[in-house]
């Protein structure tokens, strides 16, 4: 191997290292002391008993691990968002669990806790997935109620959803394990069936102080909403468990009962693993993001037998579409080529098309790929590493506004689960294109290496000087080159801090930062999962032509 590659190895590994580094703090949760006070309780904590929950030895996908990174620092933090999310199996049946984190702040709700856990739910229903929640939380984080109580996406959007997914007839499962008060009473009613720990866990719309002060009646809390009330007199809960493991291994004996569920059909055979040693996905990217690379060769690491197909091979380089299979899935992939091209144009003139850059042709390609993916009922894979669409007088003569829109309105209305790995670059109108969070992928996420922005730090700082300095000329100042240095360094510095893969993913712009190497599961498991969910509606690329 040569010094390069060796070079974009280490740095690779290194940025792995580190982002396991951050998930095991993220793990801690609350702290260790408050993982032990729960123990003394008698009680697991959320990833103890999502351990315990799901079946041993098997894959899962954690989502939003990293929500609330770095966020709320005036409040003591909030790891993990304070819930932990996990796509998994129970009993031989995927489905996706959402358990409070009591070790932060009790497990109260803050605002991106409310955000998670609606893009848990989000998954569930896009996906037919069934849900199993487990409870244990003491309601909304009252210093910042005004930002998760009263808005559409705020805390209330949860029962929402409660209702049209049983609507939808997915099937949901609530465990009560601690607290469970006030709205949040709602969560384990409005679910299919609710099971509740002795002793530890409770369910009321106020607690015992609070009917004190309101009504001035006298009452503890485990005779206002504890287990032997709830299963004995209310009826409000279906079954009363012992203790968590108790609770959790009836969860597993109520899903080892679920029946099979409709498929959409999605073609698979027996998995394969890739000839050219993924490993190498290491060295072969690049150490910083300015720097070209073969997508082909990323590509033939991840597919099965590293076989792929082609579509339009030779036209609209910059993008490559193409058919393959990811453990046995039928994929059709749509990534940017990094790699610099020469493409011939009419007339025999030879053009440079530089890598990361969305031309004319490429979207035109891509449109009709991601039509005929639809056509054929096959998921799509998009390898985003785009700094954007090109620009330029040319460029905006030729039509490359109208070609965007048709990418952009064949992907939109794809009618078959999208599925989107940020490797590098995730820029701007590419990162529309390509299928970034605003257009519905099933499951968004990041390699170490992912910058998601309108545009570079280095690009954005230039623009944002020269606009500071024309302002200032135009009121009669001049600015001088150290200043101008200053003012850039400055910008720079802010910008490239929003453009870490950690501090989209703490904002559920992503759902996951994971090891490239995780890439294959990631998009197993989502076509598993969408597999759930057969399609009912007809492919329309709407009023743009192609």
């Amino acid at each position: 191997m040569d010094l390069e590659f060796n070079k974009n190895d280490d740095i690779m590994r290194l940025l792995i290292s580190q982002m396991e580094q951050r998930l095991q703090k993220v793990y801690l949760g609350g702290g260790k002391s408050r993982i032990d006070k729960l123990h003394e309780q008698g009680k697991m904590t959320a990833r103890e008993r999502i351990d315990f929950l799901l079946d041993k030895n098997t894959d899962r996908v954690e989502v939003s691990a990293f929500a609330g990174y770095e966020m709320y620092a005036e409040h003591g933090g909030c790891p993990g968002g304070g819930v932990v999310i996990v796509i998994g199996y129970v009993s031989g049946k995927q489905c996706i669990v959402v358990a409070n984190d009591a070790t932060v702040k009790a497990g109260a709700w803050f605002p991106i806790t409310g955000k998670k856990n609606l893009r848990a739910q989000e998954i569930a229903m896009e996906n037919r997935l069934p849900i199993i929640y487990l409870v244990d939380s003491a309601g909304v984080y009252l210093p910042l109620q005004d930002e998760i109580f009263p808005d559409k996406e705020h805390f209330g959007r949860i029962f929402r959803n409660n209702a049209v997914m049983s609507s939808m007839g997915i099937l949901q499962i609530a465990a009560v394990m601690g607290s469970c008060v006030a709205g949040g009473a709602y969560l384990p009613i409005m679910s299919d069936e609710a099971m509740i720990v002795d002793k530890t866990g409770s369910i009321f719309l106020a607690g015992s102080y609070l009917v004190k002060a309101a009504v001035g009646e006298s009452i503890d809390n485990e005779t206002l909403g504890g287990a032997t009330t709830h299963c004995e007199i209310s009826g409000v809960t279906d079954y009363k468990c012992k203790d968590d493991a108790d609770c959790l291994t009836r969860i597993r004996n109520i899903m080892g009962k679920v029946g099979d569920y409709d498929k959409a059909g999605f073609n698979r055979i027996e998995t394969a693993k890739p000839k050219k040693d993924e490993k190498e996905i290491y060295g072969i990217f690049p150490d910083t993001r300015d720097k070209q690379y073969d997508m082909y060769e990323i590509i033939e690491r991840l597919v099965d037998n590293s076989e792929h197909d082609e579509y339009k091979a030779k036209y609209g380089q910059s993008i490559i579409t193409t058919y393959a299979r990811i453990d046995g899935w039928a994929v059709g992939i749509v990534a940017n080529q990094r790699k610099v091209v020469k493409a011939k144009k009419p007339g025999g003139s030879v053009e440079m098309q530089f890598g990361g850059v969305i031309y004319s042709d490429s979207a035109d390609k891509a449109a009709r790929f991601i039509m005929n993916c639809n056509q054929k009922k096959i998921p799509l894979v998009f390898l985003q590493d785009a700094t954007g669409f090109m620009v330029g007088s040319r460029s905006e003569q030729g039509g490359i506004i109208k070609d965007g829109a048709k990418l952009v309105n064949a992907m939109a209305n794809s009618v078959v689960p999208k599925f989107t790995i940020i490797l590098g670059n995730s820029y701007g109108a590419a990162n529309y294109a390509m299928c970034g969070k605003a257009y519905d992928p099933r499951l968004i996420v990041g390699w170490p290496t992912a910058q998601v922005a309108v545009m570079g730090g280095a690009q954005a700082a230039k623009v944002l000087v020269q606009i500071e300095v024309a302002s200032l000329k135009a009121k009669g100042e001049e600015i001088t080159p150290e200043k101008e240095a200053e003012l850039y360094n400055k910008t720079k510095d802010r910008y490239d801090a929003q453009t870490t893969p950690y501090y989209a993913a703490a904002r559920i712009w992503l759902d996951a930062i994971i090891d490239p190497l995780e890439t294959r599961k990631v998009v197993s498991m989502g076509i598993e999962m969408a597999n759930h969910s057969p399609i009912t509606k007809a492919y329309n690329v709407g009023t743009i032509q192609t």
